[in-house]
């Protein structure tokens, strides 16, 4: 499941047994990129934190389906097939349109955000990711300006900041310590957005 040692769900005591106890799916599994954190049950209840928070929170303005279309296109540049997997299923189910959700992956595929079915502001939002995952020392001043110009907010640019920035700590964490889908449920996220405590996936 990685490269590191983990301790499985049966095996957990202590912080590490409640902190799985909060991030199960369907018949206790537990994600690997969480699991990858269960010798050090601190650093994952971080990540849950904030990955609750920048991608499942019920005050964020930006709807979720396109937060995960971030997720998918920086994992997507990242080259992490892992994350790639897990938010593109998300993604699908909050999209509710395969064929969209399907035009979409091709578009990120082929590195085409022109081809990709979204707004004018949606575009802009992807570029910006493209450039904080690729070159982040190249942004600069106009390139926020550029976010407020099709239309997002300060409030709105800080959801895209952090989005994007989060997808790449994870596809650092998943790449860095070998990560595979072995045993994952493909697709499971938090799905009570009002409570930032709750981190069940289903």
């Amino acid at each position: 499941m990685s490269w590191i040692k983990t301790i499985p769900f049966e095996a957990a005591t202590g912080k590490l047994k409640r902190l799985y106890a909060r991030v199960t799916g369907p018949d206790g599994n537990v994600d690997n990129i969480m699991m990858a954190h269960s010798l050090r049950p601190h650093s994952m209840e971080g990540h849950m934190v904030l990955y609750k928070n920048v991608l499942h929170h019920s005050g964020n303005a930006i709807p979720k389906w396109f937060l995960e279309t971030l997720g998918v296109w920086v994992s997507s540049l990242n080259s992490c097939d892992y994350c790639v997997e897990h938010h593109f299923q998300g993604l699908r189910r909050l999209l509710d349109d395969d064929a969209r959700a399907d035009a979409l992956r091709a578009a990120i595929e082929a590195r085409d955000v022109e081809a990709a079915p979204l707004d004018a502001a949606q575009k802009q939002a992807m570029s910006y990711a493209r450039m904080l995952t690729e070159a982040p020392a190249d942004l600069g001043e106009g390139d926020v300006n550029a976010l407020r110009e099709v239309g997002y907010d300060d409030g709105e640019i800080l959801e895209i900041n952090q989005v994007s920035a989060y997808f790449s700590y994870a596809n650092r964490t998943v790449l860095g310590l070998g990560c595979s889908m072995d045993g994952d449920v493909i697709g499971l996220s938090p799905g009570n957005s009002d409570d930032p405590d709750d981190w069940g996936h289903a």
